[in-house]
């Protein structure tokens, strides 16, 4: 299957202190479901420099302190099981549906839907006919519930 180019802009200071951006141009691909948009390795996140902070996606890469911007990509009849972080996590969908698997019950999200993933045991199915598309933002938060706890 042919993927359309994702663009990323990175915005910054150039070597006179002027806003700029820094970084524009396709989304490296490192990963076949998740690539790293953006990582920042701590909390509040240093802005300065110029690097391209994007290691390839690991699930280490979620709780290492940091902050990680990703975009993912779940095929058809793919998911992941019942598990939990310790993060919260801000979810945008693009395109296809995916569900959320809950203790209590599923929910599919849309294009255009938002979900707020605080951390507590769930796992994700595509039961479409396409990919499911969407953005992720991973903060650290403390863990609740019977959700991960290292």
């Amino acid at each position: 299957m042919i993927r359309p180019m994702i663009r990323r802009v990175v915005t910054g200071l150039d070597a006179h202190g002027k806003s700029t951006a820094i970084i524009d141009g396709p989304l490296p691909e490192t990963h076949p479901s998740a690539m790293t948009a953006w990582h920042t390795p701590t909390i509040p996140a240093d802005n300065s420099g110029t690097a391209d902070v994007i290691p390839p996606f690991t699930l280490d890469l979620i709780h290492n302190g940091g902050t990680v911007f990703m975009l993912c990509r779940i095929p058809p009849g793919a998911g992941a099981p019942l598990h939990g972080t310790n993060t919260i996590d801000y979810l945008t969908i693009i395109s296809g549906e995916i569900t959320i698997e809950l203790e209590t019950g599923d929910v599919t999200l849309r294009p255009g839907d938002l979900c707020v993933d605080r951390g507590i045991l769930h796992g994700w199915r595509n039961h479409g006919s396409e990919d499911a598309v969407y953005t992720v933002v991973t903060i650290p938060a403390l863990p609740i519930g019977a959700g991960r706890t290292g």
